[in-house]
C-alpha cells in the first residue's frame, strides 16, 4: 500500500516580506499611458452603444414575432 504524499508545511510571510514582494511585483506592471486609457474607453464606449441597438433591435423583432403570433391565437 502506497502511502499518502504530504506537501511540506508552508512558511507564515511576515507582514513586511508580503509589502516588499507587492512593490517588487507592481514595478513590473506596464501601466498604459493616458492616450492608450483614453482611446480605450473611446473604443468600450462605441461598442457599448453599437451592441445596446443591435439588441434594441433583436428584442424588438422578437417582441413583434410573438405580438404576431399572438394574434393568431
Amino acid at each position: 500500500m502506497a502511502e499518502p504524499k504530504t506537501e511540506p508545511k508552508k512558511r507564515k510571510t511576515s507582514v513586511a516580506e508580503f509589502v516588499n514582494q507587492v512593490r517588487t511585483e507592481t514595478s513590473k506592471v506596464v501601466w498604459p499611458t493616458r492616450e492608450e486609457t483614453v482611446r480605450t474607453a473611446i473604443f468600450v464606449f462605441i461598442l457599448t452603444v453599437l451592441l445596446s441597438l443591435f439588441f434594441l433591435g433583436v428584442d424588438s423583432l422578437f417582441n413583434a414575432i410573438v405580438n404576431f403570433l399572438l394574434t393568431l391565437a
